[in-house]
């Protein structure tokens, strides 16, 4: 368990990008558990690896079960 604040923007810190059920991405601190709905996308890397992943993979911000729902995906 941390006993410290996670310092977001330290060069040295390192997160996990998780998707949850609706493919939404989030960065999560990779000392921690992964909490109930998201799973882990296998990234584990700096904060700005990890932006520009979210960014290259989250394309349509819209929830997966809305795209279904408006696009017949």
């Amino acid at each position: 368990m941390r006993t410290t604040t996670f310092d977001f923007e330290s060069p040295d810190a390192r997160f996990k990008v998780l998707i949850n059920h609706e493919e939404q991405y989030s960065l999560w601190p990779s000392d921690l558990a992964v909490p109930g709905g998201w799973s882990e996308t296998g990234v584990l890397a700096s904060k700005t690896e990890c932006d520009q992943y979210i960014e290259e993979h989250w394309t349509d911000m819209r929830p997966k079960s809305l795209r279904i729902a408006l696009d017949g995906e």
